[in-house]
């Protein structure tokens, strides 16, 4: 399905965009269509809330999922967008950590940081939060956006640290490492297969390397993106539409990896991680699934393995900060893109035609 191009239209405003009541996002306006128009600029509402000035956003999977009908939560009228980088606009009266000017990290979760879920570090359970910037409210793929629980839902961006590498760390970074590595509890000497070479893929590919696992299997149909993977860390490649990649993966290993990490969300891919999976190993999946797929238990129940699946809880996010401001990992290598704000229908074209255009990560700059 193919996003609806919706021309922009001459709004003609009186004095600057700060003293503007309005101002340019792109909206989700049902199924297949999105459009890049005039809307009304947030406002705080909350004591707690901030509004940020976009400088840098990006497109998610998650962006292309919602366009194509995959997230019923979105309602038409929605901006969209979860991840970027900007600068406070104004704060809450409620907001202490945080002030006009400052350089702050959009997180993809909102959190209260006092529920119970807030209090397990479940932060994407949030019971006023979880994933709602772009889904359940507006979001950051605009010129202004505005942040509930500014306090527990930014982060200072460090000085000297380049903007693209901090816009990875809204979303896809602290996700490949939570929902794949972390839960697939990759450790050092294991053998680990990432099904799917995307963003999330990727990043779960740069972030499996703090483990030392001691071969990483890279499997998808792009050879493009296998070549990066293999640039990247990964040992082995295996293009899944000229082989098959589970036979190859089980002649090459005594019974299978270690650990099996979905980041497609595909019943094909899922069902690859099946056949692939030793016993006593992890399937961690982070794809997000729009249909069911089948899950062979008949098979599995007797290889004591363990399915893991889950949102980002971005519990992490201070520790990869900390590695890419050490310059420990360089997750700008994933962006293949750019475009200004403006442009982002034409953006979203690229992201949606990936392998031929050869994307990864798009930047969207305000």
């Amino acid at each position: 399905m193919s996003s609806r191009i919706v021309p922009n239209k001459k709004i003609h405003s009186i004095g600057t965009s700060a003293q503007r009541k309005t101002m340019k996002g792109l909206v989700y306006d049902g199924p297949g269509k999105i459009a890049y128009k005039e809307v009304s600029k947030p406002e705080i509402e909350k004591p707690t809330d901030a509004i940020v000035k976009i400088v840098k956003t990006t497109i998610c999977g998650t962006d292309l999922g919602i366009l194509h009908g995959k997230t019923p939560s979105v309602k038409p009228g929605t901006t969209l967008g979860h991840e970027g980088i900007g600068v406070i606009e104004e704060v809450g009266t409620g907001v202490s950590h945080f002030k006009k000017g400052d350089r702050v990290i959009i997180s993809c979760i909102t959190a209260c940081g006092t529920c119970e879920y807030c209090k397990k570090q479940m932060y994407g359970h949030c019971k006023d939060g979880g994933w709602i910037l772009g889904n359940l409210i507006n979001g950051t793929q605009a010129e202004y956006v505005r942040i509930p629980h500014a306090d527990n839902s930014l982060y200072a961006a460090p000085e000297g640290v380049d903007d693209e590498a901090l816009v990875m760390l809204s979303d896809i970074l602290p996700t490949g490492h939570e929902i794949g590595v972390i839960n697939g509890c990759v450790k050092p000497g294991d053998t680990i297969a990432i099904v799917g070479a995307g963003p999330i893929g990727m990043s779960a590919l740069l972030t499996a390397q703090f483990y030392s696992p001691a071969k990483i299997y890279m499997i998808d149909l792009d050879e493009n993106r296998l070549k990066l993977a293999k640039k990247w860390g990964a040992t082995d490649t295996i293009n899944s539409g000229t082989e098959d990649a589970a036979k190859k993966i089980m002649a090459e290993t005594e019974d299978g990896v270690d650990v099996a990490i979905e980041a497609v969300g595909a019943p094909a891919t899922f069902d690859i991680c099946q056949q692939i999976i030793r016993p006593g190993g992890h399937i961690a999946n982070i794809g997000v699934h729009g249909k069911s797929v089948d899950l062979k238990i008949q098979d599995l129940w007797i290889q004591n393995i363990t399915i893991t699946m889950g949102l980002v809880n971005t519990n992490t996010t201070p520790m990869l900060l900390k590695t890419v401001t050490a310059g420990k990992i360089q997750p700008e290598k994933l962006i293949t893109h750019h475009f200004k704000l403006s442009e982002v229908i034409q953006a979203y074209e690229v992201f949606g035609n990936a392998a031929k255009e050869k994307a990864l990560k798009i930047i969207l700059t305000n």
